[in-house]
């Protein structure tokens, strides 16, 4: 009887997957080129070889290289753009589809097993605190990296043709990334509460607008014992400097409520149990979210 219903619910999954698909492929041929936010954008990392260029446009499902503009993240561009290590070497890529406004910040890491240390929140994070809040990312490497000179190239897609990103803004992003990382990496803690954390504290300086330090710090300290998760007084310190430096510069979180929002969301799914058959439900799960994301890379 179980093994019926398995079937039957597999034979309704793939019924209703045609129809996505036949109506994705009209939806595509209806919308063409998106004119008004041009071709998505390709950044490779200047450390790749040929081959590991073809790679990622695999990964990246670069198919037709006319319908996309390419571009190389050096190490210069660290150092321009965050003041970061000229001796690096850059391996993440990325292709960044610009959107309309209300789409909010969308990240996809095509290659989870090769990025080992960023995570999908933690890019959608950084991004906002840069000023980025409406694009699809996908982010790629063919080799194991720790993912964090894929913001470099998602800033440079950010910074083409006259376009620009504010540079105390992509540098608190940079120090954002390298903290939430670091504090990741602590015993006891993991990647998902400390980006949740981040998020939480984003949204209370959005709704509390601090005035000072001291009210900063009140905020970190709040947000850690709201999500039971206790730091040393250093990295406590840490966490108040760098709220108070995105304070100092006045970043605005409270015009990206909404994105700060789907990030809680999505740390809420990551850590969220599935009940039930679990083997047979997150294959289905898997196998259902996978054809959409590949139907997402063909018509985005």
């Amino acid at each position: 009887m179980k093994k019926r219903l398995k079937i039957k619910v597999i034979g309704t999954i793939l019924i209703m997957l045609s129809m996505f698909i036949f109506t994705a492929a009209v939806m595509a041929v209806e919308d063409g080129i998106d004119e008004k936010n041009g071709l998505p954008r390709v950044v490779y990392g200047e450390s790749l070889s040929e081959s590991q260029q073809e790679e990622v446009r695999r990964l990246l499902n670069v198919t037709d290289r006319d319908m996309v503009r390419e571009y190389i993240v050096t190490a210069a561009d660290l150092v321009q753009y965050i003041g970061g290590d000229g001796g690096s070497n850059m391996y993440s890529s990325a292709i960044i589809t610009r959107k309309n406004e209300g789409h909010g910040i969308v990240i996809k890491i095509v290659s989870v097993e090769n990025i080992t240390q960023v995570t999908s929140e933690m890019y959608a994070n950084a991004l906002l605190t840069a000023g980025v809040e409406n694009a699809y990312v996908e982010v790629a490497s063919p080799v194991k990296v720790t993912g964090h000179s894929a913001l470099t190239g998602i800033y440079k897609a950010f910074n083409v043709d006259g376009e620009s990103l504010d540079q105390d803004r992509m540098e608190v992003a940079n120090q954002e990334l390298e903290l939430v990382t670091e504090l990741a990496d602590l015993e006891g803690v993991d990647k998902e509460s400390i980006t949740q954390l981040l998020t939480e504290i984003k949204k209370q300086i959005a709704a509390q607008n601090p005035a000072s330090r001291e009210e900063v710090e009140q905020i970190v300290i709040e947000q850690l014992n709201k999500l039971n998760l206790e730091l040393s007084e250093a990295d406590i310190q840490k966490l108040s400097d760098l709220f108070e430096k995105m304070r100092s510069i006045d970043i605005d979180f409270g015009q990206v409520t909404k994105q700060l929002e789907d990030i809680t969301k999505s740390i809420q799914n990551r850590l969220q149990e599935i009940s039930g058959d679990t083997d047979f439900w997150e294959v289905v799960k898997d196998f259902f979210a996978q054809i959409v994301d590949a139907i997402k890379n063909i018509f985005s």
